[in-house]
């Protein structure tokens, strides 16, 4: 079976990549696929369909919509896309729209409140469908995007991880796409002809100040240099503790219970794009 378009072979290499390296998908998984009617969401289902006819293993799709209750939002036109594709789909109609004014914090923008509220959803789902695996259309973008923030803003260094194991020991979430790129999941989704459905929140797309600013300024750094996000990929995978100033990483005890406290003046974590 051969891929259906150059780009479509760049994206298979890189989720295969990631696949590979993280231990993303193992023989007999059920993948519960996060579709919000985005173009990442889109391009990871597709994407996914692909590979799971050419790989040596068995593994399932579900994709899942949470619908968060917003009037016009058009979860027939994600369920008719669906069906014509033959992939399997499950809707769950919640009203965190309605509750949505009541839950935010001063430190929280919409849609960082809206992503935290239909991840719990998606846990729950992942259990009644028998998702072994829950599948996240994050991309090398925001991958980077997220390191700065939280380097920039809230004194932590950490990114998006390709797996992650939920507190609780019970879901495991993973993220394909972390080595492509936005501009080309979002040309992926168009040769697909795959419709790209907005929430229709009145805050759609009310990033925070800070995400926006990041992305910028590293828009501003690629075009002079073109390899800057690729250079923060490899960083992430080439960490060098002895090279930072964590004193839990330092050797010795009386470092280690130096460090046993946090900072204070530091903030947590901001808000963060999970969707």
């Amino acid at each position: 079976m051969a891929y259906r378009s150059p780009l479509e072979a760049r994206l298979a290499k890189h989720v295969t990549r990631a696949i590979t390296e993280y231990g993303l998908v193992e023989h007999g998984d059920r993948i519960m696929v996060g579709l919000s009617g985005g173009k990442d969401s889109w391009a990871l289902l597709q994407i996914l369909d692909v590979l799971r006819q050419r790989a040596p293993i068995d593994f399932s799709l579900i994709a899942v919509n949470v619908d968060s209750g917003y009037k016009d939002y058009k979860h027939d036109v994600i369920a008719e896309t669906c069906r014509a594709r033959g992939w399997e789909l499950r809707i769950e109609h919640t009203a965190i729209g309605e509750v949505m004014d009541d839950l935010l914090d001063a430190g929280d923008t919409p849609c960082s409140l809206c992503a935290r509220l239909r991840r719990g959803v998606l846990y729950r789902l992942a259990g009644e469908v028998g998702a072994t695996k829950i599948a996240l259309g994050h991309h090398l973008d925001d991958v980077v995007e997220t390191l700065l923030l939280n380097t920039f803003f809230a004194g932590a260094l950490k990114a998006m991880p390709a797996r992650l194991v939920s507190d609780d020991g019970r879901h495991v979430v993973i993220r394909p796409m972390v080595y492509v790129q936005e501009a080309d999941a979002r040309a992926y989704t168009k040769e697909s002809a795959l419709p790209v459905i907005g929430c229709c929140c009145p805050a759609c797309g009310d990033l925070s100040l800070q995400r926006q600013r990041v992305k910028r300024l590293i828009m501003d750094l690629e075009r002079e240099h073109p390899h800057v996000k690729a250079s923060m990929m490899k960083a992430l995978t080439n960490v060098m503790p002895r090279h930072l100033l964590d004193r839990r990483l330092a050797a010795g005890p009386s470092t280690a219970a130096a460090a046993a406290e946090p900072e204070a003046g530091f903030p947590q974590l901001v808000g963060l794009r999970t969707s």
